[in-house]
């Protein structure tokens, strides 16, 4: 039996208006019809923080230390917290809520897809694999994260290595599509990544610091050997059609569908209002 065909774009390294933008109007054509499930790849120029839909930039991150770093900063439509979008692969599935693989509720759609970026780590020699929380403890962190660092809250079907956190994903639903975006670190500045955001004390932040150290771990300090991009890129290529059993067909914007993501970030993620609400 034919698997079915879905669409690939590599989109490269995009500002981080465009990168959300682009995301968006994905789901939006999905949802009107016009356009198959996709699988995305993409990276971030300038370096960027990318902060969840509810967080709150005045209470939670230091603007100073995002500009003192020259960081592109945009707030993304799905939820989750802070992440600094540098030595990555980031990825964006899109699919309908309908598709016949995509279980119903939000935590088993995110493993089904995760199995994509699961595979992916197998191909590169890592034995990655899915943990859930399983300490009352450790489901009442899932609602009240200490952290607003993302790769410091845990969440469902996490991926891992070594019992420490490899990939981190968000994921909305509108418009009867899913999005799932997320992060594959192949290296990370910690201390850049935690200049960036308010602590009570200094005390505080090092304790988090700490504590994040034992949680995350980027791909390049577990490897046996340097991973670059372009290695990352095929091998989560591979692992998304295997892991959802699809064929992956490359696929290039239209000057008019370009023109339409432009629009879209010029409108919603370069306007202050959309970035620093709440």
């Amino acid at each position: 039996m034919s698997k079915e065909t879905w669409r690939f774009i590599d989109s490269g390294d995009c500002s981080p208006s465009f990168n959300m933008a682009l995301d968006e109007a994905l789901l939006d054509w999905h949802s009107e019809g016009k356009f198959p499930p996709v699988i995305r790849f993409y990276g971030w120029n300038p370096p960027t923080l990318s902060i969840g839909y509810f967080q709150k930039v005045e209470k939670e991150v230091d603007m100073e230390a995002v500009q003192t770093h020259r960081l592109g900063f945009v707030r993304r439509p799905t939820g989750g917290r802070g992440v600094l979008h540098e030595h990555e692969l980031t990825y964006s599935v899109i699919v309908s809520e309908e598709h016949p693989k995509m279980p119903k509720t939000v935590t088993e759609a995110y493993r089904v897809i995760s199995e994509g970026i699961l595979k992916g780590f197998h191909y590169l020699g890592l034995e990655a694999y899915f943990a859930v929380p399983k300490t009352a403890e450790e489901r009442n962190a899932l609602k009240n994260p200490r952290s607003a660092v993302c790769f410091d809250a845990p969440s469902w079907y996490e991926l891992v290595v070594e019992g420490r956190k490899v990939a981190g994903s968000a994921q909305t639903r509108q418009k009867g599509v899913i999005l799932q975006h997320g992060s594959i670190l192949l290296d990370l500045d910690e201390d850049k990544l935690f200049s960036l955001f308010k602590y009570p004390n200094e005390r505080v932040k090092e304790r988090m610091k700490k504590s994040f150290k034992d949680k995350a771990v980027a791909i390049n300090e577990i490897s046996p050997r340097k991973i670059t991009l372009a290695e990352a890129k095929e091998a989560f290529y591979k692992g998304f059609a295997q892991g959802l059993d699809i064929d992956l067909v490359p696929y290039e914007l239209s000057d008019d569908e370009l023109a339409y993501v432009e629009r879209l970030a010029q409108e919603r993620y370069e306007n202050d209002e959309w970035n620093f609400k709440r």
